[in-house]
């Protein structure tokens, strides 16, 4: 018997209604401040994910060469797509751009509890803003997605000034080595690496900075940094609009490309591999041949949003199941239309089963049954049974229909 791919997952009906439920959430936060919807390709030219993170990534990635020779790679994220897009399609439209997404994303990586290999993202960037109050609009939109998912979560934000400030006089390659350890917050091999490159009082600098939780703290240990009076106004405008947040300054994004405001989420009900949400201000447009456009945005880890939230009850939907003897079949199917006209699911039997065992199919699955007999198919009237609590009625169409669409408003 053949088995899925290691690393995916099969949802059935329930579970697919919990997941659209809380998707549903978080457009509807993008919708309210205007966020609009994009969509690209679910592979793209390998280049477009090593000009970002480097070779090594293809590690870590499905990656294949087409009939034409060509090397290509299933998106293992979107961002780098979205501005890919943003050049090809979109550079000339007006600015700013507030764009979002949700769409599956692949990794080959050991599958666990929140991580795996086919993996979906619910993403807004934000493109051609280059203010303060933009990258808080960002983190508003953040905190308001995870509030409305009703995940309990903690949301961390920070700003790379402090870091870049630190390690100003180190290389590259040695900046990205350093990060690594700050990410996994291994300090040991922080200090070893500190020493080995001649800068080992580096290592108590950096972890104080980490320890920092006031924006007074962090100027007292690195001293005066590029655009202090914008961090200012950013997280001022955090404040005032009620946003939660605590500070930390050890937030280790890419150098290479996040110029400034990062900021992360985490699910308090997680173990390990609890982060549900990343993102920051970032210029990676010029690395694909763009202009150097400011832009800030984030990415939601929906699956774990979806593990941190355990059972989630889908949106109500109210279920009507049309039950009829045969001489009732055709009257049947016009007053399935009419409840299908107003938006009620109803459902109709297929298995051309006796009518005792069409009612008992319908209590397992329905809320309401609408029989029809000769005598309701003779009258025009039919017979609207409540399946909870056993109430039956005999109606015309017109308040039948009424009386379920009532049930499922309350």
């Amino acid at each position: 018997m053949l088995q899925k791919p290691r690393g995916t997952r099969d949802f059935l009906p329930d579970e697919m209604e919990a997941r659209r439920t809380v998707e549903w959430k978080l457009r509807e936060v993008a919708r309210r401040f205007g966020y609009r919807e994009v969509c690209t390709p679910a592979f793209e030219d390998l280049e477009l994910f090593t000009q970002r993170s480097g070779e090594g990534i293809t590690n870590e990635m499905y990656v294949f060469e087409d009939k034409g020779g060509r090397k290509l790679a299933l998106r293992p994220e979107i961002t780098a797509a979205v501005i890919r897009m943003y050049i090809n399609e979109a550079k000339v439209a007006p600015k700013p751009l507030r764009w979002c997404y949700f769409a599956d994303c692949f990794r080959y990586e050991r599958p666990q509890k929140g991580r795996y290999r086919q993996f979906w993202q619910f993403g807004v960037e934000l493109i051609g803003a280059d203010t303060a109050i933009a990258d808080a609009e960002v983190i508003m939109i953040a905190a308001e997605m995870l509030n409305a998912t009703g995940v309990t979560y903690d949301l961390k934000v920070g700003h790379l000034s402090f870091m870049k400030q630190l390690l100003r006089d180190l290389e590259p390659a040695a900046q990205r080595r350093v990060m690594a350890h700050l990410d996994k917050k291994d300090f040991d091999g922080l200090g070893q690496t500190l020493a080995e490159m001649g800068k080992p009082d580096l290592a108590q600098s950096l972890t104080n900075l980490i320890s920092c939780r006031t924006l007074a703290e962090a100027l007292e240990i690195v001293g005066a940094v590029p655009g202090e009076e914008r961090i200012t106004q950013t997280l001022g405008i955090l404040d005032a609009a009620g946003v939660r947040y605590s500070l930390n300054f050890g937030i280790a994004r890419g150098l290479d490309y996040y110029t400034g405001m990062v900021f992360e989420g985490f699910a308090q009900n997680l173990g390990a591999e609890n982060q549900i949400l990343g993102g920051g201000a970032y210029r990676l447009a010029h690395l694909f041949g763009g202009d150097d456009v400011a832009s800030c945005g984030f990415a939601i880890g929906f699956d774990r949003v979806m593990v941190s939230l355990g059972n989630v009850p889908p949106k109500k939907d109210t279920v009507l199941a049309i039950v009829c003897t045969n001489e009732g079949r055709r009257r049947a199917l016009d007053v399935a239309r009419a409840f299908r006209e107003t938006g009620i699911r109803t459902e109709m039997d297929l298995m051309e089963r006796g009518l005792g065992a069409q009612l008992a199919h319908a209590s397992k699955t329905a809320d309401y049954a609408v029989v029809i007999g000769k005598r309701e198919a003779e009258s025009g009237e039919v017979t609207l049974k409540n399946l909870h609590t056993g109430e039956q009625k005999t109606l015309d169409l017109a308040a039948a229909v009424a009386e379920v669409k009532a049930y499922g408003a309350r």
